[in-house]
């Protein structure tokens, strides 16, 4: 279970632009669930992400996974057990390296770092089972560019980074917003098949309300830094 207990963050304290996001923001959410975040501009949607996952850090409150505290955990250690995708395809690889190398520096994500990048044939063809099953024709370029591929296929790509390695929560940031709307298509549905484990915790914002009747099973709004019920 994640757990959120009393948090608040502010930005630009005891200044003249100060703003308060979170004022003792509490909710939880059950291994399992899919959760779709809603709330207007500025309610804190991607602060919240960015909380969860470790790149900020709460003024006060407390993040629990599964009982841990993990509220002052460095992001690179959530990386451990938290996957992230985010809107924008460039976001979370390495346009100069391949394909294969990005999903091998994936693998890597709860294991002792290395200079060496890890691939041999076994992961080869781990990596070629796992690109067959997005049906984009990328298992047979491996050895491609991340940054020649479409913002689809760079995202679905992303997405197999993200959960290569199983992680307890997964993170998507309006992960389809920045595609046309065949490849947002094509997205969502890989998203369906690759959340399925119901163990999995899925926390997704959303402008489309199309998508919660798809895939969530319950909505959080946010507004004025609190949970609206």
């Amino acid at each position: 279970m994640l757990r959120i207990e009393n948090l608040c963050k502010t930005f630009h304290k005891g200044k003249t632009d100060e703003k308060k996001i979170f004022d003792n923001l509490n909710f939880s959410i059950n291994n399992g669930e899919f959760v779709i975040i809603l709330g207007g501009n500025g309610a804190g949607k991607s602060t919240l992400m960015n909380l969860i996952s470790g790149s900020l850090i709460p003024d006060d409150g407390k993040i629990f996974l599964d009982d841990r505290d993990i509220t002052n955990l460095p992001e690179y250690k959530r990386a451990k057990f938290i996957g992230r995708v985010f809107q924008d395809p460039l976001k979370g690889t390495s346009p100069n390296l391949t394909i294969e190398e990005n999903l091998s520096l994936a693998m890597l994500r709860n294991k002792k770092r290395t200079l060496s990048f890890g691939i041999n044939n076994e992961n080869k063809e781990f990596f070629r089972k796992k690109l067959s099953e997005l049906n984009l024709g990328l298992e047979d370029r491996l050895s491609a560019k991340m940054g020649l591929l479409s913002g689809g296929q760079r995202q679905a790509v992303t997405l197999l980074m993200a959960t290569i390695v199983k992680p307890k929560i997964l993170l998507l940031d309006e992960h389809t917003a920045a595609l046309d709307p065949k490849s947002q298509d094509k997205i969502l549905n890989l998203t369906k098949e690759i959340v399925s484990d119901d163990s999995m915790i899925t926390i997704m914002i959303t402008h489309n309300m199309s998508h919660i009747e798809r895939f969530s099973s319950r909505v959080i709004k946010l507004e004025n830094g609190k949970v609206e019920v």
